[in-house]
């Protein structure tokens, strides 16, 4: 059980759980993803119990090992998220979709597959430099006014 003064053993306990969840519904046993991780069984168990910190590399390894990205788990431990501009938390809808107690393992495991694939449209976009979301209008020529918006009369 986490000591209510101390946030950090509960940062660890939270990553623990979602390493966990994240490993169930991979459909991974404990020695398959420590093995995938390049870890030791008795140390994964340890992490995802809470017990244990992990290093940046393990970090990675288990990251890896889960198809998911290292930015995700980096966020669930608590190093990064807390500095992103828009005050978004990295990772956080894999883990709020992993926690939802409403959902069925197949409604979790289609909707990261789904929201996963979106992300990655996304991120290969941002990549080639163009934005599918946002097309920039192109500015009318010198010395021309933009054409007028037109108006729709109510009926």
């Amino acid at each position: 059980m986490a000591d209510p003064i101390d946030p950090w053993r509960t940062q660890l306990e939270a990553f623990g759980s979602f390493v966990r969840t994240q490993r169930q519904l991979a459909k991974l046993s404990l020695r398959e993803l420590a093995e995938l991780a390049r870890v030791s069984n008795p140390y994964l168990s340890q992490i995802e119990r809470g017990l244990h910190e992990p290093s940046i590399r393990v970090i990675q390894g288990i990251a890896k090992a889960l198809d998911i990205s290292t930015e995700t788990l980096l966020a669930q431990v608590g190093l990064v998220g807390d500095g992103d501009p828009e005050g978004r938390i990295h990772g956080a809808t894999e883990a709020a979709i992993s926690a939802d107690p409403y959902l069925t393992d197949g409604q979790r495991e289609a909707l990261l597959a789904v929201y996963r694939s979106y992300v990655a449209e996304a991120r290969s976009t941002i990549k080639r430099g163009k934005s599918s979301s946002t097309k920039a209008k192109a500015a009318p020529p010198d010395g021309e006014a933009p054409p007028p918006a037109s108006k729709v009369e109510p009926d």
